[in-house]
């Protein structure tokens, strides 16, 4: 992985992407972009990302959607058999708003055998828990997970804060930029626990728009609006990258943060985490 900023969750294997897939991965090097994390979900969904992630600029996570279960069997396999190459598990957990109210019990079965085999594997785990954050939450201190992304968490920044002091990341997508909740998360963490992600091709700063096109704050009036809140702990600039991506600065010390990624060693990736350091070293070993 060279040197840049990282974004941490996308899915590059949507079918959205099926017509200009490399188009968007060269944009996305020029822009400066470090390195992507996709996530496959599904069996059909983890093939095809397995197929086309390098390991050296897309690296690949492997997991369920909470509310579509079908063959989540075949993953948990897949990821025993995959788990040198894959960078992390998710993503998978909890969806309340989505899923069917009696089949929270199975979510619940599902999430928590994730959460057992991402600790059996040392891998970091990337969770889902929409409108099921505290929830989640719940069954990962129970388990007592360690290397855990909370990808779009809409919970409580309350929830969020007990989560930070046991070591998890918070990843935030663009739609910060039209959703007070986001904004709240974000002034309420530490930015050590702030994580990147564009959840491409979803999750925009436009609502119901693909996040496949660059945006800056000068272009778009409600990225001005954030820019405006969250002027008193740090601005966001959106790069010119398909896949709508952060890079923020901590105005109190008037220095860039990078996404670099941690390691489990000296040559298998693992996290990505927010550092000061000017080098690729991790700040944690696990």
């Amino acid at each position: 992985m060279t040197a840049g900023p990282v974004d941490v969750h996308c899915h590059l294997e949507d079918p959205a992407f099926d017509s200009n897939r490399g188009e968007v991965l060269a944009r996305a090097r020029e822009a400066g972009l470090g390195a992507i994390v996709t996530s496959g979900l599904g069996l059909q969904a983890a093939l095809k990302t397995l197929e086309f992630s390098d390991n050296r600029f897309v690296y690949p996570t492997l997991g369920v959607a909470p509310y579509e279960l079908a063959g989540c069997e075949e993953v948990y396999q897949l990821i025993l058999r995959e788990r040198a190459r894959i960078v992390g598990i998710g993503e998978v957990g909890l969806d309340y708003y989505h899923g069917k109210a009696e089949d929270r019990v199975k979510q619940v079965e599902v999430f928590t055998r994730f959460v057992r085999l991402a600790q059996e594997l040392g891998l970091p785990l990337v969770v889902h828990s929409r409108s099921a954050g505290r929830y989640a939450l719940d069954i990962l201190f129970r388990e007592k997970a360690e290397l855990v992304i909370m990808h779009a968490f809409d919970g409580r920044s309350s929830h969020a804060l007990k989560a930070v002091e046991k070591g998890f990341f918070f990843s935030v997508p663009p739609s910060v930029i039209r959703s007070r909740q986001k904004q709240k998360l974000v002034r309420a963490l530490p930015l050590e626990s702030l994580l990147l992600e564009s959840d491409a091709p979803v999750l925009g700063p436009i609502r119901a728009a693909l996040t496949n096109r660059g945006t800056s704050l000068s272009q778009q009036e409600p990225l001005q609006r954030l820019n405006a809140c969250l002027r008193k702990r740090l601005s966001i600039v959106l790069l010119a990258y398909p896949a709508l991506f952060f890079v923020c600065r901590d105005r109190s010390v008037g220095r860039r943060w990078t996404l670099f990624k941690g390691c489990a060693d000296e040559r298998v990736p693992r996290l990505m985490y927010l550092t000061r350091q000017p080098s690729l070293q991790p700040r944690r070993r696990w």
